[in-house]
Parts: structure tokens; sequence; C-alpha cells
């Protein structure tokens, strides 16, 4: 039986992921526009810097940090980060990202994963326009990219100038 179209980019995101070097969670992601990959981005330190694995350590672990808060104590550059970097603007208006994260530990699908606060900005800005989400080998979700435009969440709890 022939893999569908989502499955088989999410199965490609998911092979990137096991690039990463982060000791909590790995992410893969690709980018995909009119069925091409213009990129592939993963989890891990900046060019030249020590990875996390290598140190042995996570900060953010260390301090019990949740999931979803104090990125600025990561190590790391997100998977859509890289992928994007990688990419020329061009190329990503109207592409799809997939992406795919699992426990570096256990190695199960991150349940309820999305794209952080500033990943999404950069989503956003990349012109990309729709993000599929893999929930498990057979589920994903899909989100289009305006939905975070139009639902800002850095404007919860702010008041007005």
């Amino acid at each position: 039986m022939r893999t569908d179209k989502i499955n088989y980019y999410l199965d490609i995101a998911e092979t990137v992921l096991e690039r990463g070097t982060c000791l909590r969670r790995n992410y893969g992601a690709i980018i995909v526009n009119n069925d091409q990959i213009i990129s592939t981005g993963y989890v891990g330190a900046p060019r030249g810097r020590k990875n996390c694995i290598d140190m042995g350590v996570c900060v953010r672990e260390n301090l019990k940090v949740p999931r979803g808060e104090r990125y600025e104590l990561c190590r790391s550059v997100h998977a859509e980060q890289n992928a994007i970097i990688h990419a020329s603007r061009e190329n990503m208006i109207g592409a799809t990202l997939y992406l795919v994260g699992k426990d570096a530990k256990t190695g199960a699908y991150v349940e309820n994963a999305s794209a952080c606060s500033m990943c999404k900005r950069m989503i956003i800005n990349a012109g990309i326009e729709k993000v599929i989400i893999r929930n498990s080998k057979e589920r994903y979700t899909v989100v289009e990219v305006k939905e975070w435009i139009e639902n800002d969440e850095s404007l919860e709890g702010t008041f007005g100038y």
C-alpha cells in the first residue's frame, strides 16, 4: 500500500529529527512547496558550539523549566528555525512546514506538539501557509498559519497603549 503524501513528508521529517542533539525533545522539520522539498531542519546548537548531548547536560532540564517556557536558556536552534534559515523566502511563500517531535528519552511522539511563539513568528514572516504536525504514526494536525495571525497569543494579558 502506497503512503499518502502527508505521511510521506512527515516520515521524512521524522527521519530528519534523528539528527537532533537535544536531551529533552527532538524535532524534525521540512518545508515543502509545489511538491518539492525546499529545506530541512532539526534541533541543535548553533554551528561551532557544543551540543547538549556532547556536554551531557540540559540547562532547562536541570532547572526543571516546564515545556514551552524560558527558551532563552536553551542552547539549541529549533528545527523550524533551522529549516527557515536554510531556505529563501521566495521558495517558502505558500509552502507547508511538516513537523515531528519525539521525546529524547522514550522516543514517544510529543503530545500536543506545536511551534513555540518565536517559531510561529518566523513561520509567519517566511510566508509559510500551513503547518502539519504529527501526533502519532497515523494522526496529524493541520494548522493554517493565518490562524496564528488572527489569534495573536502575544496579545493575551496585555493592555492597549
